[in-house]
């Protein structure tokens, strides 16, 4: 059988970083992972515990499509709780993780062939599940001066039908105001364009909180996760939040494509939102690992870095020491023995001379990774 034309994707860089690593440990070698944005704690005490009761009890058979009602309501809760937002819990879709709320939402929004612009350098996958849709992703080349976020002069004399910007962002932990925020609302809207607002990395902040775009306007659609604040990467269970119009659609939608969320995982989920003493003690280890990067990156010669204001990543330039981040992240591997992420998932123009350095795991496997990036810096010259 033939391939389709919408299959033909770049790879997820970062996966295959991953597959090295493992492949490297199976050989024996012990690896620092600062490639994955995963935290290295399991999900809430709270939620395991939920799904052991539930599964003596229950039979765990399909939920209705837009999620579990109780689970819905609760989300909505916590938009008043974070944000002072009044949010029904009608327009909240629980999905299959964030990436069954990409494809959701691009679905519901876009016809083939219509343009979304997304500001690089930005998460990979976004591209891709566009390109699988036959939708266009317009890349646009965000600069430091603006803290690589999208402004709405970048936008003027572009094409589109969408825009979807993230914050905090990956993969350089940057975040928009308000007032950053409602200008490229209102840029979006005001040419009839659909606006989209990655939130998963909500509640792993620092230094301020970050803003939801419902904090704007209604008009908008909102995308988040347990993946990451919750420590729940591999239960795949996520969430839109969707404009009054849209709910019957995205229903129709989600029940033909994914009939629902996992049960369990929603189950553990609604626990999750109520364990807010291990979520913030997970949320105080990233807080020491950031101030350990920020201090001893630079030390290391890495030292041209995005200001990471939340999520749990270092972007760094390293133009000045290579041209090919994929072969300089291979030789940080074998040599130090270190597993990061070459800047090329998330800029294709760019990336060559960056990398992604996660710091999503425990302070002493932080700390060593950290040794092990000076030694071989010292060591390479």
């Amino acid at each position: 059988m033939r391939n389709s034309s919408r299959g033909a994707v770049d790879p997820f860089i970062v996966m295959d970083v991953m597959e090295a690593a493992r492949a490297a440990e199976a050989s024996g070698r012990h690896i620092i992972h600062m490639e994955v944005g995963q935290p290295s704690s399991p999900a809430p005490a709270a939620a395991r515990q939920a799904l052991a009761e539930a599964m003596e009890r229950e039979s765990l058979g399909y939920t209705v499509a837009l999620g579990l009602p109780a689970l819905r309501a609760r989300i909505a809760r916590l938009y008043a709780d974070w944000y002072g937002v009044d949010l029904d819990p009608a327009r909240v879709v629980v999905t299959p993780g964030s990436s069954g709320g990409f494809i959701l939402a691009f679905s519901a929004l876009f016809d083939a062939g219509q343009r979304v612009a997304l500001g690089a350098p930005g998460y990979p996958s976004y591209r891709q599940i566009l390109k699988a849709m036959d939708l266009t992703p317009v890349e646009i080349q965000t600069t430091a001066a603006n803290r690589y976020q999208l402004v709405p002069e970048d936008l003027a004399g572009i094409d589109y039908d969408g825009v979807m910007v993230a914050s905090p962002a990956n993969p350089t932990g940057t975040m928009l105001g308000l007032p950053e925020l409602s200008a490229l609302v209102g840029a979006a809207q005001g040419r009839g364009a659909a606006f989209l607002s990655d939130e998963i990395y909500h509640g792993i902040d620092y230094d301020h909180k970050p803003v939801t775009a419902l904090q704007v306007s209604d008009d908008v659609c909102v995308i988040n996760s347990f993946s990451k604040y919750f420590s729940m990467t591999g239960w795949r269970v996520g969430w839109l939040v969707v404009p009054e119009a849209q709910i019957r659609q995205v229903e129709r939608l989600a029940q033909n494509l994914f009939i629902c969320a996992s049960n369990a995982s929603q189950v553990a989920a609604l626990a999750a939102l109520d364990a807010p003493e291990e979520l913030n003690a997970n949320l105080a280890v990233y807080a020491r690992n950031r101030a350990l990067m920020l201090e001893r990156l630079p030390q290391a010669g890495f030292d041209r870095i995005a200001p990471p204001d939340g999520a749990f990543y270092i972007y760094a330039d390293v133009s000045h020491l290579t041209q090919d981040s994929r072969a300089f992240a291979a030789e940080i591997l074998e040599q130090a023995g270190v597993a990061v992420t070459p800047g090329l998932d998330f800029d294709p123009v760019r990336g060559a001379g960056t990398l992604r350095f996660s710091y999503a795991r425990g302070t002493a496997e932080i700390e060593e990774g950290l040794d092990r990036l000076r030694r071989f810096m010292e060591t390479r010259g």
